[in-house]
């Protein structure tokens, strides 16, 4: 039988965003993306060909009995706190320590690769990825790039995405954006 995996909406070019973005909104229902160990390595798969991934983060592969779950839980505590800081409230102090603590269950050693300094988390593979995810996120907070999320315009849409330009309504004209204007158009041809 072959398995057909799922299209991943890549808005943000951030581990960690990218994984709160495998929750989607179709026709008024919230879908996951990521409900097999096959949907999980394809999503892998996808961060690493989109460069948000650097490689391999786990020796000998990320997907083992167990793994999903815990990154579920991962992304189900980050897009809370990123709805909060999308909605302009501060961030929980636990919040952080939530991700610290994330790192520490596998804490990194470093690689050169392609002439880039990369970090290799140590630990039980579905911690390895965690940890990765973790430090994208503690990054963005610390960056401040975190104070550029938004929820998408569409009130049915459940992606976030930065735009440090402010003009940006939507999390991308294919997703919402078209859809949106088209339905005002034709809305507005039938009055």
């Amino acid at each position: 039988m072959m398995e057909t995996y799922r299209a991943f909406p890549l808005i943000s070019g951030h581990l960690s965003l990218d994984l709160v973005n495998t929750e989607v909104n179709r026709r008024g229902v919230r879908h996951d993306l990521l409900v097999s160990d096959g949907d999980l390595e394809q999503w892998i798969k996808t961060m690493q060909k989109s460069g948000s991934l650097a490689y391999e983060p786990c020796a000998g592969g990320c997907i083992v009995p167990g793994s999903l779950h815990p990154l579920r839980a991962v992304r189900t505590f980050l897009r809370t706190g990123f709805e909060e800081m999308a909605d302009d409230r501060p961030v929980d102090h636990s919040w952080v320590a939530y991700l610290e603590n994330l790192i520490e269950r596998a804490p990194f050693s470093y690689k050169v690769q392609a002439d880039a300094l990369v970090p290799v988390p140590v630990g039980r593979p579905p911690d390895a990825l965690a940890s990765l995810i973790a430090v994208d996120a503690l990054r963005l907070l610390v960056s401040g790039e975190l104070r550029t999320l938004h929820r998408c315009a569409n009130p049915d849409c459940v992606l976030l995405f930065m735009d440090a330009s402010g003009r940006r309504k939507w999390c991308s004209m294919k997703i919402c954006g078209n859809r949106i204007k088209v339905a005002r158009h034709t809305a507005h041809r039938r009055t």
